[in-house]
């Protein structure tokens, strides 16, 4: 397949390695702040290859699992409505709140659905003129423009049934308080492809000349990756901070001028609190005043709701690098997929969840 295949050939793979090792003169360490880069690290041995030479710490890049805990409550309490239909991606279902996640209000009787676009939710509304449509918005830059178009679609059908319940986060603000943390462990970053094809790469120019550390923005495969570490590390090496692009077949630095110009239009930037991290200023979207009449939270009068993270959970630590998911005490023990403490161990883009599916792997023949 093409743009599959290729870039999952272990030959040019274990070439790379190789070309990294010889590279190195000591052991850097990198975040990739994005969770499918996460999995597929971890799914293909990269960070075994690379034992000793690149350290890589996961980042907060999974949307599902930095959304707040009191978004998750706000969504149960609604999806719980008697006239409101709940409409989701299946990875926001198992996600716990601080009492239960949104299957169980599904097996309660709720009218919770799984759909595979915003704009399925629109048409749900249409089809249900007497029901509250609400579609839990989650994600980073890179489902934004879809979500945008459902609420301009939703508007120009002159639907007043359907609403959004928005937790949009912004990845360079969440790079910028990394970085800025006294705890920060950072000395390169692999930047999310799908974020910058959307956003461009622009953005991240600044954070370089600002901290001093370089940025590679790369893909999701196995060659996309280490073609990401081997420019981060040859960057490194010379102390060179720079920004690169290591998947120009699918990222610019312009970005998608006008999806960019659709959220300006349907979102404002806003302070956001971050699960298991806190507020970080100016790091997410919500409805902009144009558009109000579609926000959930408004609609059903859920804002006031905050609760309190377990005291059990590490997931904050690990979405800050701080801790691998393996050396949390309730790993695999107390935190399982089908008992979650938090929300890193059941969205398809958590770090734990990585740790626990893929961990056991070894190094052989087949495997990257």
């Amino acid at each position: 397949m093409k743009y599959l295949d290729e870039f999952r050939d272990p030959v040019a793979a274990h070439a790379l390695v190789e070309q990294i090792r010889d590279r190195a003169t000591r052991q850097w360490t990198l975040m990739e702040v994005c969770g499918g880069q996460t999995h597929s690290i971890i799914r293909n041995g990269i960070d075994q290859l690379l034992d000793g030479v690149v350290e890589f710490i996961h980042g907060p890049g999974c949307p599902v699992c930095v959304t707040p805990l009191e978004v998750i409550d706000r969504a149960l309490t609604i999806a719980a409505r008697d006239e409101v239909i709940f409409c989701s991606f299946g990875d926001m279902l198992r996600v716990p709140g601080s009492r239960e996640d949104l299957f169980s209000v599904r097996a309660r009787g709720g009218d919770v659905r799984v759909v595979y676009s915003p704009l399925d939710a629109v048409r749900i509304a249409a089809d249900n003129p007497d029901k509250e449509v609400v579609f839990f918005g989650v994600g980073f830059e890179t489902t934004a423009p879809a979500n945008a178009m459902s609420v301009l679609h939703a508007q120009r059908l002159g639907l007043v049934n359907f609403s959004m319940l928005v937790s949009h986060v912004l990845v360079p603000p969440a790079m910028t308080a990394i970085l800025s943390s006294p705890t920060n462990r950072v000395q390169g970053f692999l930047a999310a492809g799908h974020v910058c094809s959307v956003m461009g790469t622009d953005q991240y120019g600044p954070l370089v000349e600002r901290y001093r550390v370089p940025i590679v923005v790369t893909g999701f495969e196995p060659l996309d990756l280490l073609e990401g570490v081997r420019q981060a590390v040859d960057l490194l090496e010379t102390g060179t901070p720079e920004l690169r692009n290591a998947y120009p077949r699918a990222v610019s630095a312009a970005g998608n001028t006008v999806a960019q110009q659709t959220l300006a239009d349907v979102f404002t930037v806003v302070d956001r609190q971050w699960r298991g991290i806190g507020m970080i200023p100016q790091s997410g979207w919500a409805l902009s005043k144009r558009y109000a009449a579609f926000d959930a939270e408004i609609r059903f009068g859920v804002g006031h709701l905050e609760v309190s993270e377990s005291a059990d959970c590490h997931a904050g630590e690990v979405l800050q690098g701080m801790l691998k998911p393996n050396e949390c005490p309730a790993f695999g023990k107390t935190c399982t997929p089908r008992n979650p403490l938090g929300a890193t161990m059941v969205s398809s883009e958590g770090a734990c969840a990585a740790y626990y599916h893929f961990r056991r792997l070894t190094i052989g023949a087949g495997h990257v």
